[in-house]
């Protein structure tokens, strides 16, 4: 599908330096994609927001300690399922 849409002679020599006046459409239809995923990804974490609850959590003595022990967790299971 063509979209028409207009933007300033500044922006447009500013895609063509980043991309070449060959590479404007792949390079403004990555651009919108980036911004969709984007706005996806935050209405997704605020429709999150409030899902946990704020207390009696694995992590909340010691967080870093429990990135570690998931992490190292997560390693093991990867390394198993390889062989």
């Amino acid at each position: 599908m063509r979209l028409h849409i207009e933007l300033d002679d500044e922006l447009v020599a500013r895609i063509d330096e980043l991309s070449g006046p060959r590479g404007r459409s792949a390079f403004v239809r990555s651009a919108i994609e980036r911004a969709i995923r984007k706005e996806l990804q935050w209405s997704d974490i605020e429709a999150a927001a409030g899902a946990i609850e704020d207390h009696d959590h694995a992590w909340d003595l010691d967080p870093a300690a429990w990135v570690r022990q998931l992490r190292r967790e997560l390693r093991v299971e990867h390394w198993s399922v390889g062989e």
